[in-house]
C-alpha cells in the first residue's frame, strides 16, 4: 500500500523492506497536513457463505483520494469489479480470515494484474497464517513480474499510511484467527482564522498557505491563527463475527461500521454455532457504539436484503444493506453524515455528467 507500512517500522528511515520509501512526516507536519481527500466505500460483493443470483461473495473496496484498498477477495470479485467499475491498480488487499469465501478471488487477480503488466509491488495483509495460504496458491498464479508483498498482522497491530492508520481488530469467528479493520484518519486542523494572522502582521498571500500547512511564518506560529483540531473519519469493517466486544470499542463514534448480518434474530441460534451475526446484533452493537451509519452486509441468500435492514432499523435507525456494486460515500462530518449511493443512481449519475461533457458513456451490466 503507497505509504502505509506497520506502524512499529515507522521510527525506522528505511527498513529492508521498505527500503527507497520516504518516511512518514513528523507529527507536527501531520496534524497540518489537510488534504480534502474522498473517502468510499464500494460494495463488490454482499452475500455470505454462498454468491446468490443478485449478490457476489465478500469483497469491498476503500477509497481514499488515489489509493485503493480492497478488502477480501471472494470468488470471482475480479468479474464484479470488471462488471462495474474495472479492475482497479489496487494499492493492497486486505483478509479478514481464510474461510474459502473470502479469499478464493485472490489467485486469479493476482494472475489477471500479471497479464496486464503490473509492475508495482503489491502487498497482501491478513491474520497469522497468509504466507502457508498464499503458498498453497502459487500453483494456481505461478510467477508474478510483479513483488508481491506478504504481512502478517498481530491483532491490534496497525498500519501507518498517509494521514490514517489501519489496525487490526481481532474478531470472533470459527477460524485460526479472525480480524476486523479499523481505518482512521489523523485529527484534522482547525479552520484558519485569516484576521488572527493578519493581526500577527502576516500577509495574505504564501504566507498564509504556510501557515496552514504547518509551518510558521516570521514568528508566528500555525497554532496562533488554526482554530480548533477536528476529527478525521473513521471506517470499521467487521469481517465474519459473533457480536464482539473488541470491535463495538475499535468502531466507537465511526462515521461508518460495515457489520455483518449472515442470518435475523430468529436464527440466533444457529448465528451463535457458527459465529456470526444477527442483523438486530449488529444493530445493537451500532449503538452502543455511537456510530454514524451502519451498513449490513454477508447476507445470507435466504433473504432478499430488505428483511434484514428492517430488522436492524428497529434497534437502530441509521442502517443500510447495501446491494452489489452500491457506495457509501463517506464525507468529513461538518458536511453531513456517510450516504448510501445505489448503483442506479450512480449510473444516472454519471450518465447525465458525461452527456453534459459530451462524452460517451458506455454500458455497464446491471448486478
Amino acid at each position: 500500500m503507497r505509504g502505509c507500512y506497520p506502524a512499529r517500522e515507522a521510527r525506522n528511515a528505511a527498513t529492508a523492506r521498505d527500503r527507497g520509501r520516504r518516511p512518514l512526516a513528523s507529527a507536527a507536519a501531520r496534524r497540518y497536513r489537510c488534504l480534502a481527500v474522498d473517502l468510499s466505500i464500494f460494495f463488490a460483493g454482499t452475500a455470505g457463505s454462498v454468491p446468490s443470483a443478485r449478490r457476489g461473495l465478500p469483497a469491498l473496496v476503500v477509497r481514499r483520494g488515489g489509493e485503493k484498498l480492497l478488502f477480501d477477495c471472494g470468488e470471482g470479485t475480479q468479474r464484479q469489479l470488471l462488471r462495474s467499475i474495472g479492475l482497479l491498480d489496487l494499492d493492497a488487499v486486505f483478509l479478514t480470515h481464510f474461510h474459502a469465501d473470502h479469499w478464493l478471488g485472490l489467485p486469479g487477480m493476482l494472475k489477471s494484474l500479471a497479464l496486464r503488466e503490473r509492475e508495482a509491488p503489491l502487498s497482501v495483509y491478513g491474520p497469522p497464517g497468509l504466507r502457508e495460504l498464499v503458498a498453497s496458491m502459487r500453483a494456481a498464479f505461478g510467477r508474478l513480474p510483479y513483488e508481491l508483498r506478504l504481512v502478517e498482522l498481530g491483532p491490534a497491530e496497525a498500519l501507518a499510511g498517509e494521514g490514517y492508520r489501519i489496525a487490526a481488530i481481532p474478531v470472533r469467528h470459527k477460524a485460526h484467527a479472525a480480524y476486523g479493520y479499523a481505518l482512521v484518519e489523523d485529527p484534522r486542523p482547525g479552520e484558519f482564522d485569516p484576521d488572527a494572522a493578519r493581526a500577527l502582521g502576516v500577509a495574505p498571500g504564501p504566507d498564509f498557505g504556510r501557515l496552514q500547512r504547518g509551518e510558521p511564518v516570521g514568528g508566528v506560529r500555525p497554532e496562533q491563527v488554526m482554530g480548533e483540531e477536528r476529527e478525521g473519519r473513521k471506517v470499521v469493517i467487521s469481517g465474519d463475527t459473533a457480536p464482539c466486544e473488541a470491535l463495538e470499542i475499535a468502531a466507537h463514534r465511526a462515521d461508518v461500521l460495515v457489520h455483518e448480518a449472515t442470518f435475523l434474530q430468529e436464527e440466533a441460534d444457529r448465528a451463535a454455532e457458527t459465529q456470526h451475526s444477527t442483523a438486530r446484533q449488529a444493530a445493537e452493537l451500532a449503538r452502543g457504539a455511537e456510530v454514524r451509519l451502519l451498513a449490513l452486509t454477508h447476507i445470507s441468500g435466504r433473504y432478499g436484503g430488505g428483511e434484514v435492514r428492517e430488522e436492524a432499523r428497529a434497534v437502530f435507525a441509521a442502517t443500510e444493506a447495501p446491494r452489489d456494486f452500491d457506495t457509501i460515500e463517506v464525507p468529513f462530518p461538518e458536511r453531513g453524515p456517510a450516504r448510501l449511493v445505489r448503483w442506479s443512481e450512480r449510473q444516472a449519475r454519471e450518465r447525465t455528467a458525461g452527456e453534459a461533457g459530451g462524452a460517451r458513456t458506455e454500458p455497464v451490466a446491471s448486478p
